[in-house]
């Protein structure tokens, strides 16, 4: 079972930041670290996982209504740690470089189903490809003619498609979306291991985040990859590795 950070690691320090990324970049053993990528006023790609910027930061409004400049100005809480802010794509693939030399790999969920954000797409691979990093990035997302796109644009980069049903998952790569891998929730594998024999299923999981209380519970990994989970994305990767 491969084991990656959903959002860095998240339930010991505010998502999508430097230091969570950089705490999960320091485990030994694990595959890779989840992000979530948007685009700001003017076009910058910025790490932030919802629309909105209210329930992560001191702010309020929609990403897409700031400029990267004006979202600098707003503050994560990230308790007795320095302060945190909102990164733009490059300072995260900065922050990352070396560990993506030795083998992390970095999955960029587009967040672009609820937004329809024009370009988004052409910009992250333009970005990527600039820094020599196509071998060392996923591009994920719900929306499957997102996927096809960067297919279509890039016919070597790795994908995968988000649904919450693993059969949904399959349902778009079936309807031509290209994705290289499923992206399920992990309670919601609702086909069998052998339907989905040779496939990369990577399972999310929702979970508490900072600052919540961890429940102190912990999954029993040899039952998820019965089910045919091959990889799992989770808030605690420190306590699997």
């Amino acid at each position: 079972m491969k084991i990656w950070a959903h959002r860095g690691c998240s339930q010991l320090y505010p998502e999508n930041t430097v230091l969570s990324f950089t705490k999960a970049a320091a485990l030994p053993g694990l595959t890779g670290i989840e992000t979530d990528i948007q685009l700001t006023k003017d076009g910058q790609l910025v790490v932030i996982h919802d629309e909105r910027i209210d329930r992560t930061t001191d702010g309020f409004g929609e990403v897409r209504g700031y400029t990267l400049q004006e979202l600098k100005r707003f503050h994560i809480y990230a308790g007795s740690e320095s302060a945190e802010h909102i990164s733009c794509l490059e300072e995260v693939l900065d922050l990352l470089q070396k560990a993506m030399k030795r083998g992390l790999i970095l999955n960029l969920e587009l967040k672009n189903s609820v937004v329809a954000y024009d370009g988004m797409e052409e910009k992250v691979l333009r970005l990527i490809s600039e820094r020599g990093l196509n071998e060392k990035i996923i591009y994920s997302s719900f929306n499957a003619r997102s996927i096809e796109k960067i297919k279509t644009l890039n016919s070597d980069a790795h994908t995968a498609i988000l649904d919450i049903k693993v059969s949904d998952c399959m349902y778009k790569l079936r309807g031509g979306c290209g994705a290289d891998a499923l992206h399920p929730f992990w309670r919601a594998m609702d086909l069998s291991k052998q339907e989905l024999q040779g496939k990369t299923v990577r399972a999310w999981l929702s979970g508490h985040l900072y600052p919540e209380k961890p429940t102190g519970t912990k999954l029993e990994l040899t039952a998820l990859e019965k089910t045919g989970i091959t990889d799992v994305i989770l808030n605690e990767p420190e306590r699997y590795l």
